[in-house]
Order: structure tokens, then C-alpha cells, then sequence
């Protein structure tokens, strides 16, 4: 019996190291692709995407997700982790910030609005969580296309980054506290107990010193050591197994743990910039490519053929969300500026089925 079981092992290692060699090659050839079409702007990502579609079990079945589904979960947290790195949380207070709020509420009362008439068409089962999916917006998507592009800086940058918090905040709380199996009060605690370890994780560096910490990270960034970026691995390993522990999404924790690494950061006054690229090297280099093959290898393509008129729909559904392109017009940006966050909405409609899929 213990050599079968041995021998069980021992396949599942062999396909995993499959797996992950081919997803490892899809990596490696999708920034290649993407530099060799002519005059083409496609992201990366969907390229990644497309590859996931290939191998997976849906395509010529070449990749198992199941064995590596736990590096696809690593790159999800690096993603978010560098999304919330990326936010400076006074920023939800200013006006970038309470446009987004605003626009975030409108577009949530239109999506419940138009999914609850699907639901009485007999399109969707529950309309709730699809409307919430709806306005969603794939921050994580969207910061390694805009950071290319030097669009990050500016009014642009930080209107930009405002939606895509709130678009990935508030559908996380709210499919916490209204859609959980749990007691409200229970959701609501455990709400509160991730953000109350998040906020405790911030003020942490006060307990060593600023002078200490900052010496510490100095004399530990080089060589094998390599303190700050291991601290920062801590820290977001942290944050995702207590949203884990707790029921909420892991989004919630690795977006916390990015705005607590920046708060580390900030208060020591150290020179983040050597951090700052082994974070998009380990990230964009190993982890978060495997997550977004690891998403097209999990895209049911047959039940997209045999009903594309549902499809087509929740394509065109979230053009309407005034939270994209209003919050922009609002501030006052020139209108092709505008036109050009209007733009980004369809490439958040991948994290709509993720969102749907948590909230199921």
C-alpha cells in the first residue's frame, strides 16, 4: 500500500513539474509575441490568457491546474499586494477618492437594476452577486498596461488608482457582509479582525525603531540576505492566510498587506527603489504570470460556445457603469484622456467571473 501510495506521489510531482514547465514556457514567450505582432498593443495578459485556454483541459488538455494551483494563488497575492502597494490610502479621502465612492454606488444601483431584469428573463439565477461582479474593476490588470505606458503619474494616474481600489474593494466588503452563509455579526467581525491585523502589522516598525529598522533593511536588501524583500513575502503570506482564516477574500488581505508595506516603508524613509524591483521581479517575473495562465486554464470555452449570446451580454453590460470614464470627466481631464480610462473598462471583465465565482 505505501508503494502505491508512493507511486501516487510521485505522478502527481511528474505532472506538476509538467504543468508548471508548460507554464513556464507560455510566460516566457508572451512578452515575445506581444513585441513581435506589428503595430499591435496587446496586453500580456491576454496573451497569457489565451495560452491558459490552450493547455488547459478545455484546449489540447496539456496542463493540470490542480498542481500548481497554490502558485497561482501566490501570484494572485503578489498582484494585489503590489496593486495596494501602489495606493496611498488619504488618497480615498481626497477628491479622486470620493468621486470613485460615488461613481462605485451608481454603477452598483444600475448593475442591480439591469441584472435584476436578466433574472426575471430567465438569464441569470442570482442577480445579486453577478450585479456586484459587474463593478468590479481588475486594478491588478491594470497597473503592469498603465505602468508600461507611463500612465500611473499625474491627475490620470491617481484618478486611475482611486476606481480600481474602490472597484475592488467594495464588492469584496459587500460580498462579505450580504452574501456570506455565516451571521452578519460573525461576517462583520471578521471584517473588522483583518483590518484591526493589518492596522496592527503598521505600527509594528515603531516597536524597533525607525533608526534600527531602517539599518536593519540597509545592511539586509543585498546579497543573500535579502531581508526586506523576505519581510515583505512574511507579510503578505500573513495578511492572505488570516483573510483565508477568517472566510474573506484573499484580495482583502494582499491589497492590506501592499498598504502596509507602503506605510513601513514611508515611516523609516528608506530607499524603497531596490525593493520595489525585486517585488516586480519576483512577481511579474514567476508568480503572476502563472496566476493569469493558471485563469485561462480554468475558462470553461464550451459552455462560452454553446450560449455566446450570454456572453455577448455581460460584454456590453458593464459599459454602462459611470465609475470608468465619470469620475474622470468630473475632475476635469480633458476629454480624450477621459475617453482613454473609458477604454480600460473591457479588460475588467475577467475579474467579473472571478468576483461571481467567490461570491457563489
Amino acid at each position: 500500500m505505501r508503494s502505491g501510495l508512493a507511486k501516487g506521489a510521485a505522478d502527481m510531482d511528474k505532472r506538476g513539474l509538467e504543468t508548471l514547465l508548460a507554464v513556464a514556457l507560455a510566460a516566457a514567450l508572451a512578452p515575445m509575441i506581444a513585441a513581435a505582432l506589428p503595430k499591435s498593443r496587446v496586453p500580456q495578459v491576454v496573451i497569457l490568457i489565451l495560452f491558459g485556454i490552450l493547455l488547459g483541459p478545455h484546449g489540447l488538455g496539456l496542463a493540470d491546474t490542480a498542481s500548481i494551483q497554490l502558485l497561482s494563488n501566490i501570484g494572485l497575492g503578489f498582484l494585489f499586494l503590489l496593486a495596494g502597494y501602489e495606493l496611498e490610502p488619504r488618497l480615498l479621502r481626497q477628491r479622486p477618492g470620493r468621486l470613485a465612492i460615488y461613481g462605485w454606488a451608481m454603477s452598483a444601483a444600475l448593475s442591480l437594476g439591469v441584472v435584476a431584469g436578466l433574472a426575471a428573463a430567465g438569464q441569470v439565477h442570482d442577480f445579486v452577486p453577478i450585479a456586484l461582479a459587474l463593478t468590479t474593476t481588475a486594478l491588478g490588470t491594470l497597473l503592469p498596461i498603465l505602468g508600461d505606458n507611463g500612465m500611473l503619474e499625474g491627475s490620470f494616474g491617481r484618478h486611475v488608482l482611486a476606481a480600481g481600489a474602490v472597484g475592488e474593494l467594495f464588492p469584496i466588503i459587500a460580498i462579505s457582509l450580504f452574501l456570506t452563509k455565516r451571521n452578519e455579526y460573525v461576517a462583520i467581525a471578521s471584517l473588522l479582525a483583518v483590518v484591526v491585523a493589518a492596522l496592527v502589522l503598521a505600527v509594528l516598525p515603531r516597536l524597533f525603531g525607525d533608526a534600527r529598522l531602517r539599518r536593519l533593511v540597509e545592511q539586509g536588501r543585498r546579497a543573500t540576505a535579502q531581508t526586506t524583500l523576505r519581510v515583505s513575502i512574511v507579510l503578505l503570506l500573513v495578511l492572505l492566510v488570516a483573510a483565508e482564516r477568517f472566510g474573506l477574500d484573499v484580495v482583502l488581505g494582499a491589497m492590506l498587506a501592499g498598504m502596509v508595506l507602503r506605510s513601513w516603508l514611508r515611516k523609516i524613509g528608506a530607499d524603497v527603489r531596490p525593493l520595489e524591483d525585486k517585488l516586480d521581479a519576483v512577481g511579474y517575473g514567476l508568480f503572476i504570470p502563472i496566476f493569469f495562465v493558471v485563469s485561462g486554464m480554468t475558462l470553461d470555452v464550451t459552455a462560452i460556445v454553446r450560449d455566446p449570446l450570454r456572453l455577448l451580454a455581460f460584454l456590453i453590460l458593464p459599459y454602462p457603469a459611470p465609475d470608468r470614464a465619470g469620475a474622470a470627466l468630473a475632475a476635469g481631464l480633458p476629454p480624450r484622456t477621459a475617453a482613454a480610462a473609458a477604454g480600460r473598462n473591457d479588460l475588467h471583465h475577467g475579474d467579473d467571473d472571478a468576483a461571481a465565482h467567490r461570491a457563489g
